[in-house]
């Protein structure tokens, strides 16, 4: 549910215009397996770790005496004396020093840059972007510097589609999955319905609606469920009294057992503020009773809501406006104690939370992956998006963001994944009717993937010049032959994908300066590859010695398909490019008749790659110019080999969709 003070701009995909409400993805825990040692090992290793000891403890700290020292060794420059010094300081900051002493994060990532440790001054300078609370533009744009190696171009989507959908008709890779479907008619209705959480193996659909009518208890926001059987969603049942009453309730999730839901509450005469987090058992009736406040240890007089339980079910995530955070809102974390009472909230700190707004907390039900939505990371596609963090060793990893399959130009939220990662839910709306959020589902893209930890890298180069070639790069999943990430090269010819360990890829190459390359991968472990490719002159024809048409004739032989098969491929990867087909004879016989054979061949092989590829008429053009464009002088049967042949002109078009950044030129 949304806070009252309105954190999200009204206009934003959600259009949740009630901001006590609007339940976030509640992940409903599924089927429970243990995280054994082989699992664990699949995550990612521990990264740098940034640890702030005291972020929960005391809001500011300050130390007079320590920081006239820090000041003191800096006017002398002796950088060796107050790294450490420096290092302890920031260590000791509670969550106010994040936006009043911004400058010291700043200073120690430049200290720590100045003794080599780049990694460690970058995490630094990230916090300083996360936290600040004015405009810090050298920051940002010494950030951009350092990570222009590490930054990712994403192929605009559309663009993307465009180009899966020419392949596609002639290769057996399918389009990526990220494909919205919509939960249907037994799930929405006309009015907004989200806040999806699966259960049990997918068996349970819960979700938040404000819908009316006779299944409806409150005047706003109820929790509804629906069950599957053999694949299809039943109609949708409200959870009925007493855990929808006259108030708002919503961002439900289930324990595994399925007999205690964790759910938001608004307007609550028994609640500590606007919203409040609630549990409620199942009865041996198998009604549901027993609700309970968690209590002031949890609540506060803000909006506390969108719960989400670890797979231990030892610790509760959610969301809070509360004051004394990081920004307008933070994920909190309570633990279960001894007593079965809930511990005093903490704070996730400030790699997860950011000045801005953090919100939809949900953690995976096997892995130690927290996934959330944010505008104050770092890279963003829209307003709100989709991040995943690893917590490896206690500590909470950089988040990443879950790619351009998930996140849009909009905002996105209620992002729940089922247990065995094949499929994710959230809400949405169509620009058709933006006031409407529906339910839609589809398969999990790689990079939301909580096992997409591996490192796939390399570069790629001219083999001539060992020049940086640009180019995209699709990722095709073998096992399932679907297309599962797509980037273009960096300048410096640089690229890498994260995706699943022990899988079989095929990586496909593609750029108008060369033909298609296509890789088959057996990812085992991180890997770096160093690609070579020759760049094609596209002021030379290109000439194939295997296209030998039988004497007189203009059919196309089974020799020649596999080189004709190139071709094809070629213009589908690059629907920008043009061909441009000759034919040409020897001097022997009627000139007449061959400027005609020369023609029908040409136009065969035309035929051929425009029917294999289905291209758009007017792509290709053929032409017969029989013996009038000899190549050599025909003095030996070789000499007339040579003249007989066919010329392909490939004409480069002068822009095309996208770039290196997704905008511009090639």
């Amino acid at each position: 549910m949304m806070p009252t003070r309105s954190i999200l701009p009204l206009l934003l995909l959600l259009a949740l215009a009630c901001s006590v409400h609007g339940q976030t993805k509640n992940p409903l825990r599924l089927k429970q397996r243990p995280v054994t040692d082989s699992l664990r090992k699949k995550l990612p290793d521990a990264e740098l770790v940034l640890e702030f000891k005291h972020i929960n403890e005391l809001p500011y700290y300050y130390h007079k005496s320590k920081l006239a020292q820090i000041q003191k060794l800096e006017k002398k420059q002796q950088w060796n004396k107050v790294l450490p010094l420096l290092q302890e300081y920031v260590g000791n900051f509670g969550i106010e020093n994040f936006y009043k002493d911004t400058k010291l994060l700043w200073r120690l990532g430049q200290l720590y840059e100045r003794t080599g440790q780049r990694e460690r001054a970058i995490a630094y300078y990230r916090l300083v972007l996360k936290h600040h609370r004015t405009d810090i533009k050298q920051v940002q744009l010494y950030y951009d510097s350092l990570e222009q190696k590490k930054k990712d171009f994403y192929v605009p989507l559309n663009y993307y589609y465009e180009l899966v959908e020419y392949r596609k008709s002639v290769a057996t890779f399918k389009p990526p999955r990220g494909v919205y479907t919509n939960m249907g008619d037994a799930i929405n209705c006309k009015v907004e319905d989200y806040g999806p959480a699966v259960h049990s193996d997918d068996d349970i659909f819960i979700f938040t609606s404000r819908r009316k009518g006779v299944k409806a208890t409150g005047t706003d926001e109820d929790i509804y469920f629906s069950k599957n059987e053999n694949g299809f969603w039943h109609e949708a049942q409200s959870f009925g009294k007493p855990i929808n009453s006259i108030y708002n309730e919503g961002s439900a999730c289930l324990s595994r057992d399925g007999k205690t839901i964790f759910f938001a509450r608004c307007d609550s005469p028994d609640g500590f503020g606007n919203c409040d987090l609630y549990t409620a058992s199942k009865l041996s009736d198998g009604s549901w009773g027993q609700i309970k406040n968690l209590g002031p240890t949890v609540n506060t007089k803000a909006w506390d809501s969108q719960p989400t339980l670890s797979p231990g079910e030892d610790t509760l995530y959610f969301a809070s406006d509360r004051l004394g955070g990081f920004g307008m809102s933070d994920i909190y974390y309570t633990v279960k104690l001894k007593n079965g009472q809930w511990s005093n909230a903490q704070n996730l700190g400030p790699v997860v939370n950011t000045r801005e707004s953090e919100v939809s907390p949900y953690f995976h039900p096997l892995y130690q992956v927290l996934y959330f939505s944010s505008r104050g990371q770092l890279l963003n596609f829209g307003d709100f998006d989709i991040y995943k963090t690893y917590r490896v060793k206690g500590n909470w990893q950089e988040p990443r963001n879950v790619g351009p399959l998930v996140n849009g130009k909009g905002s996105e939220y209620y992002f729940t994944i089922n247990a065995a990662s094949t499929n994710l839910y959230y809400a949405r709306s169509e620009p058709t009717d933006p006031k409407n959020l529906d339910l839609y589902s589809f398969p999990l893209p790689m990079e939301a993937h909580p096992l997409a930890v591996t490192k796939l890298s390399g570069v790629l180069t001219d083999s001539v010049t060992n020049q940086p070639l640009k180019g995209i790069i699709s990722i095709i999943d073998l096992d399932n032959g679907i297309e599962v990430a797509s980037k273009y090269v960096r300048e410096d010819g640089s690229f890498d994908f994260d995706l699943i360990d022990n899988s079989r890829y095929m990586m496909l190459i593609q750029s108008p300066d060369f033909f298609s390359i296509e890789k088959e991968i057996d990812l085992k472990n991180d890997t770096v590859l160093k690609i070579m490719s020759t760049l094609i002159d596209y002021s030379i024809p290109l000439i194939f010695k295997n296209l030998e048409f039988d004497e007189g004739k203009a059919d196309i032989k089974d020799a020649m398909q596999a080189t004709l098969d190139r071709i094809v491929l070629f213009m589908v990867d690059h629907p920008q490019v043009k061909l441009s087909i000759e034919g040409h004879t020897d001097s022997s016989g009627d000139p007449v008749a061959n400027q005609e054979l020369s023609q029908w061949r040409a136009i065969a092989i035309k035929k051929y790659i425009e029917e294999k590829g289905k291209l758009d008429i007017g792509r290709i053009h053929a032409v017969g110019k029989g013996s009038t464009e000899p190549i050599k002088e025909e003095r030996t049967l070789e000499d007339r080999a040579v003249n007989r042949r066919v010329e392909f002109k490939l004409i480069k078009p002068s822009t095309a969709p996208g770039s290196e950044n997704g905008t511009g030129n090639w």
